[in-house]
């Protein structure tokens, strides 16, 4: 089992995690969003300030980070051949640090492809936010 430590208050990521687990037929990944009310008591070990900067994961008692997650969650639900490149020697590298800037920037991003994308939000704490049934941005402080 994968267990994928998630912001669920951006778009982008959650559509991913949604999309994600319609592939996942077997039931081999868990979703957990970061800031879920008992995400600390449940969680400890994971910091919700780290998990913000980058994707964490926990695989065979193994914990993943940010495109390591994203390639054993692929592969697990047998779609490895759409993330296959991220670990090739030179694209690896490069991957790494274009998904440290996506992932620095995703809420605006995500803010953004939301609007063009019609992706679904569930909630939004600050910035941004897309809410689909009204179509409408709602800026939080």
């Amino acid at each position: 089992m994968l267990t994928i430590f998630y912001d669920g208050n951006c778009p982008l990521c959650y559509s991913e995690m949604q999309s994600l687990k319609r592939h996942d037929q077997n039931n081999l990944i868990k979703l957990v969003n970061i800031h879920s009310n008992d995400f600390n008591t449940l969680y400890p070990e994971v910091s919700t300030e780290n998990a913000m900067k980058i994707l964490h994961g926990v695989y065979q008692n193994k914990q993943l980070l940010g495109l390591e997650v994203t390639h054993r969650a692929w592969t697990l639900v047998g779609k490895g051949f759409w993330v296959a490149p991220l670990n090739w020697p030179v694209i690896k590298t490069m991957s790494h640090w274009v998904y440290l800037l996506v992932a620095k920037y995703r809420h605006p991003i995500s803010a953004r492809l939301a609007t063009l994308m019609n992706l679904e939000s569930k909630q939004c704490n600050k910035g941004v936010c897309f809410d689909k049934p009204t179509n409408i941005d709602n800026r939080r402080k």
